[in-house]
């Protein structure tokens, strides 16, 4: 199977609209946002890498379909790139601590888990004995501080 380069720029922009169903101008929109920079030809031609089209998916998602403002996109654009950098991070920080001290954290962990700290199942939680159940609280006094007592 033949490996497709994700940043090589080959779709023009009228291909791109179309493939978004959208318009070139909105295009030219996100660009001058800087939500998108797509590489330029020796004739100035805007050529879209596929990388640049999922991105665009994304905007256009959140701009079009569910009314984010522009400012809005690039905040949001900005969070999912620093989420991923911290899970990247977080990765390859679990993976020195195993390296470090010859342990698999991920070991009998379901694949779907996200906890950072997975919880024992119920069949290795050992029951704890409750202590002896203290006496209630002394109710407060009230007499006398009522007006007529």
């Amino acid at each position: 199977m033949v490996e497709v380069d994700k940043d090589k720029p080959v779709y023009v922009i009228s291909v791109v609209a179309e493939m978004l169903g959208t318009t070139q101008q909105q295009l030219r929109i996100y660009e001058k946002e800087k939500l998108v920079i797509p590489r330029r030809t020796s004739r100035n031609t805007r050529l879209y890498s596929q990388r640049d089209v999922e991105l665009l998916q994304k905007i256009t998602t959140l701009h079009q379909d569910l009314g984010v403002n522009l400012a809005g996109v690039e905040v949001i654009l900005n969070m999912r790139r620093r989420m991923e950098q911290m899970q990247n991070e977080f990765e390859t920080f679990v993976q020195e601590v195993q390296v470090r001290f010859g342990v698999d954290l991920r070991r009998g962990q379901d694949e779907e888990c996200t906890d950072l700290i997975p919880l024992p199942s119920r069949r290795q939680i050992v029951p704890v004995r409750r202590a002896a159940a203290a006496p209630p609280p002394p109710k407060p006094r009230t007499r006398g501080l009522l007006k007529g007592e």
